[in-house]
């Protein structure tokens, strides 16, 4: 391998290293790390470089072949909605003190990003129903990962943790990633009818229980009985861990008052595009007790000498500080935009704008399912259980292929749900948020007709 002259190693610094990795060359240990059949050929045969102003042109045409959200009309939902963003949020935002501001080391410098992290840990923490919340984490998963190792911390001789089968399938991967090099067992409860099985829950339940997670909606979009969850939790001595959409708050009962001991949520809905798979921003909540085990950083409001109002850092238990070794989580960075994204979304809607888009997105769900039940009483896969922003629908041919068509009819169906194992193949999540009109819920009726 050529030398990289960004890369100031020397050759002989470069030798010592991987002698104690016990490799001979970089080579070989990329070959170790790497699968055989993604080295073979792996050298990209680009076409000759252009000039800009071609260069410009070439890329136009690739991303013309695109479908936007503004050409289509999309249910998508699955983790990542489409949900009305306020006009007034992008100028805010976008202003160049925040979109140029660096991680807040310097309190004395940096005091208007200290109190938007301030202001967004109060507003998080209302939201839930929590004491206390962090300045933020990358996404939803990673959140729920940190928080199954928070009670892995709290409670060192239980060694099992109870997810639901319901749980969204990137957190679940996640969390058995997180947990692979402890010796810590994963259960998985099985669902029923679209619910986590609470005799499972129970059953599962032991002295060895460090914690039990539960999604409110699940992937599925069902509710789940969180009031009896947590009270099997609970009587086995487990923390419960609550994964909660924040648009959903705004209808539904918080994780606090179903005494969540953490509770965490993907904060994309709260201002964010659904752009590939993101934006995201990891939401994490906790009780006081658990502050000094939480992952990332926490500010704080005090006053100086002259006893004026100041925002600082504080509790900065990672290993990129004065922790170090002792970090309770190697999580050293967060999604400081996205955290203001958040903050200004919330406070243009303030209380009553979020319980409307929550009770639109009901109404409109709603609406979704009296019409499909019109056209196909045997429709819906879980069809009396109560709902939230998304339904699982039943089609006649396998979803993904229902997928395919209505996608050239500019028309995104959903997330077809085979992923999650075979006998799923012919189901379809949809979302429906406040963004859909009724014209246009009616023209998605008609169109999935011929396949339900």
């Amino acid at each position: 391998m050529k030398r990289n002259p960004y890369v100031q190693n020397t050759e002989q610094q470069t030798h010592e290293m991987l002698s104690t990795v016990g490799v001979a060359s970089i080579e070989e240990l990329f070959r170790e790390q790497v699968p055989a059949e993604l080295l073979q050929g792996a050298t990209f045969q680009l076409p000759p470089p252009l000039h800009e102003m071609d260069l410009l042109r070439e890329v136009r045409s690739i991303a013309s072949q695109n479908t936007t959200l503004r050409q289509a009309l999309s249910f998508l939902g699955g983790g990542i909605y489409e949900h009305f963003i306020p006009a007034a949020l992008e100028p805010i935002v976008n202003r160049s003190e925040f979109v140029t501001s660096y991680t807040p080391y310097h309190p004395e410098a940096s005091q208007g990003t200290l109190q938007v992290f301030f202001e967004y840990q109060t507003l998080m923490a209302r939201l839930f129903q929590m004491d206390v919340s962090n300045a933020s984490l990358y996404d939803g998963a990673s959140a729920l990962g940190e928080a199954v190792l928070l009670a892995i911390g709290v409670k060192p001789d239980r060694r099992e943790i109870v997810i639901p089968e319901t749980l969204h399938p990137h957190y679940r991967e996640l969390v058995t990633t997180y947990l692979r090099w402890f010796d810590v067992e994963v259960r998985v409860v099985p669902m029923d009818h679209g619910r986590t099985s609470l005799a499972a829950v129970d059953a599962m339940c032991s002295e060895r229980t460090a914690a039990v997670v539960v999604q409110q909606p699940n992937y599925l979009g069902c509710l789940e009985e969180v009031f009896e969850i947590s009270r099997i939790a609970k009587g086995s001595g487990a923390m419960l861990i609550a994964v909660a959409d924040p648009i959903s708050l705004g209808l539904l009962a918080p994780p606090g008052a179903y005494d969540a001991d953490v509770a965490v949520g993907e904060g994309q809905p709260l201002g964010m595009r659904p752009a590939f798979g993101g934006e995201t921003l990891g939401i994490f909540t906790c009780r006081n007790e658990y502050v000094r085990r939480m992952p990332g950083r926490l500010v704080g409001l005090t006053t100086d000498r002259q006893g004026r109002r100041g925002y600082v850092l504080t509790l900065q238990t990672r290993e990129q500080h004065i922790r170090r070794e002792k970090a309770t989580s190697n999580i050293c960075t967060n999604h400081a935009h996205n955290a203001l994204r958040a903050t200004v979304y919330l406070a243009l809607l303030g209380p009553q704008g979020l319980r409307w888009v929550a009770r639109r997105c009901a109404r409109n769900l709603n609406y979704f399912r009296t019409l499909l039940r019109n056209v196909s009483p045997s429709a819906e896969a879980f069809p009396d259980v109560p709902c939230f922003k998304e339904v699982v629908v039943r089609t006649k041919i396998p979803a993904r292929e229902v997928v395919k068509q209505l996608a050239s009819r500019n028309i995104f169906a959903g997330v077809a749900l085979d992923h999650l194992g075979e006998h799923f193949q012919y189901d379809l999540l949809i979302a429906v948020t406040e963004l859909r009109t009724d014209p246009e819920i009616e023209r998605f009726v008609a169109a999935l007709q011929e396949f339900v």
